[in-house]
């Protein structure tokens, strides 16, 4: 070797020295009642309490590598603990939901000690620093475990406005935004990523690491009852919002940083063709239908969040019909169940490595009550629920073996170890297919530092969630999504202080603040302010779901409270409608009555006057058409974006002033 050649290769080792020597950073260890080890002057939990540093335990090394290596000493028991995601019970009536003002530790103590769950749903509302304290609690009882597994706590949405129990979570101190539907409404991915960073903010702050959510639905059937979690139906704008709010939630551009929050997309595929807008909750809802045959549009969107580098996947209840995959039709069962949907399609020619989450509770018993509701005159609730669609004569066991060999990672919503080691035991499930589940959730717990720090400050979570910055940009989101839709005469922005204001469904304190003053006889206004929503009917009030969920006719009728007030108030002044649209309403007989005439996405009465006295512009853009009849919506087809006739409003209408 030359003089020369010698002397280039010293210089790049000396280059290259310091980056192959820089000493390990020592991250912040967080522990109740485990012990540490040190090793080369460093700190590591002692999570098996042998006294020695075991792969799993080291955070010098990968995630993959401290998976696998974790995996590896796990007991058939504890990998089939990993695989379900179970919902913390909550103290209080509903607490078999998990609704309440805290846990139930005495229960939830035999679900992380006996049945190793390492994953839960919490449904809390509170004060911050109860959330915190409450979750810490959980990661108390998870570190007195044989291995010390750290429990993922995950999270249906919780900063926005409308509830359903058993899909999203009351805001309680947490930051308000605008729905999904408002984010698209305003079409600025940059805002939908800043909302999605403050939340996850919020969420790791009270010690919630997985997003249930985004929904990349497309909203293509309007009388569907959850198009207000979608972000519409405009296949492209979707994506577009879905990418943008993945990335904000795990903080990255490409995947899942350590202060991340997971994201879980959903529901994969097609779930907003849903047969008449019946929800798959509901076994009278549990087909997806595809009449126009636009089944690629509603998979595109879902390219978008895997661009994004989104850790999980769930699949849709529903059973789709009239879909092909690789030219054959597909095995009629929920998406949970069919390989076709999440082996062949989903990794298969997709390319998704992450996580697959069923939805909730699609392996237990459909009994009497699942499939044709409660009896007359007894309250529907969470007793005997399932969505085992298409696969209700198969034992719990074999329900179990068909999700896992389908391409099923975890099980939402249940706890049924037993029935998945039966499955393995029985040589239904191969042991190498559970591992490579059990290192997919691993890694990702790897990946965000739980095994070092699972617990979180109660003060620091108090002075995050809610925090006044946060607050504003949320009102200011929530003005600038909502739509106009008309303005006779100029009317908006509301001009000179002390205008006279009959209110309906507004707060006359907030008028006031807004330099307004109410009056109670309508007589006496100069102007009118109604806030509605869109009509819905209760058609399966015997059905757990079917009770809480908006089915039915979008239109206003004769003899509706709001309907009425909107007559009696247009006939004397000008007035100002307002119509929450949790799905399009139609506003035929509505508009010609409104001076004013205002689409609302999720906004406070402070947001709502901000935007009509012109403190925060409203710039929506619908995120889906408006029909100009219940005929045309029953004509049109479910899986067809924006395809009714004529309709009333088409898609990105909005004005400004």
């Amino acid at each position: 070797m030359s003089l020369f050649r010698r002397l280039l290769l010293t210089v790049a080792a000396i280059a290259l020295a310091p980056a192959a020597m820089a000493a390990p950073v020592q991250p912040a260890l967080g522990s109740r009642s485990g012990a540490t080890i040190t090793v080369d002057g460093l700190k590591f939990r002692d999570l098996d309490r042998d006294g020695k540093l075991s792969p799993y335990e080291d955070w010098r090394l990968d995630p993959d590598r401290r998976a696998a290596d974790l995996t590896a000493r796990m007991t058939l028991d504890e990998k089939a603990g990993a695989m379900m995601h179970g919902t913390v019970p909550a103290k209080g009536p509903l607490g078999v939901a998990g609704i309440g003002a805290g846990y139930d530790l005495d229960k939830a103590g035999p679900l992380i000690r006996s049945r190793r769950v390492e994953t839960f749903i919490t449904r809390l509302s509170g004060a911050p620093a109860t959330l915190a304290e409450q979750n810490n609690a959980l990661q108390a009882l998870a570190e007195d475990t044989r291995l010390g597994i750290p429990v993922t706590i995950s999270t249906d949405p919780r900063n926005h406005f409308q509830f359903t129990a058993g899909a999203s979570v009351t805001s309680g101190g947490f930051s308000q935004w605008p729905e999904a539907t408002g984010l698209a409404a305003i079409g600025d991915p940059a805002l939908t990523r800043r909302f999605g960073e403050v939340a996850r903010k919020e969420y790791r702050a009270v010690g919630i690491h997985q997003a249930l959510s985004p929904m990349a639905d497309l909203a293509t059937e309007p009388r569907w009852s959850r198009i207000n979690g979608t972000f519409g139906e405009d296949p492209v704008l979707v994506g577009t919002m879905v990418k943008a709010y993945v990335q904000g939630f795990q903080g990255s551009d490409t995947g899942l940083a350590a202060d991340g929050v997971s994201a879980v997309v959903k529901h994969w595929v097609g779930y907003g063709a849903s047969a008449k807008g019946f929800d798959g909750h509901n076994s009278y809802g549990r087909y997806a239908v595809f009449p126009a045959g636009q089944f690629d549009q509603h998979v595109k969107p879902f390219d978008d969040a895997f661009a994004a580098g989104v850790v999980g996947v769930m699949p849709t209840y529903a059973i789709l019909q009239g879909v092909m995959v690789d030219g054959k039709p597909l095995e009629p069962v929920g998406a949970g169940f069919s390989r076709q949907l999440l082996t062949d399609l989903l990794r298969g020619e997709h390319g998704f490595k992450g996580l697959v989450i069923s939805d909730w509770a699609i392996t237990n018993d459909c009994g009497q009550t699942c499939r044709n509701g409660f009896p007359t005159g007894q309250a529907p609730n969470f007793e005997g629920f399932s969505t085992a669609w298409g696969v209700e004569g198969l034992s719990k066991v074999d329900r179990y073996a068909k999700g896992v060999n389908a391409g099923l990672d975890q099980f939402g919503g249940v706890e049924d170890t037993a029935e998945l080691v039966a499955a393995v035991r029985a040589g239904k499930i191969t042991p190498t297919r559970i591992d490579q589940s059990v290192r997919r959730i691993l890694t990702v717990k790897f990946e965000q530092g739980l095994f070092e720090n699972p617990y979180v400050d109660p003060k620091a979570a108090e002075a995050v969630v809610g925090a006044p910055a946060f607050v504003a940009e949320g009102r200011a989101a929530q003005s600038r999504a909502l739509t106009l839709l008309e303005n006779r005469n100029g009317l908006l922005p509301l001009k000179g202080a002390g205008r006279k204001v009959w209110l309906m469904g507004v707060s006359a304190e907030v008028a006031r603040a807004h330099g307004l003053t109410p009056v109670t006889d309508l007589a006496q206004a100069d102007l009118a302010i109604i806030r509605t929503v869109t009509p819905f009917q209760t058609l399966h009030p015997n059905y757990t779901f079917g009770s809480r969920q908006h089915e039915g006719d979008l239109s206003f009728k004769d003899g509706a409270a709001d309907y009425e007030a909107i007559k009696a108030a247009s006939a004397k002044v000008p007035t100002i409608v307002s119509v929450y649209l949790d799905r399009p309403a139609i506003l035929t007989n509505v508009r010609d009555k409104a001076t004013a005439l205002v689409g609302d996405f999720g906004a406070s009465d402070d947001a709502l006057l901000d935007a009509l006295t012109g403190v925060v512009g409203p710039r929506g853009r619908l995120p889906f058409e408006l029909p100009s009849s219940m005929v045309a919506v029953e004509a049109q087809a479910e899986d067809a974006p924006h395809d009714s006739a004529k309709p009333l409003y088409p898609i990105h209408y909005g004005l400004t002033y």
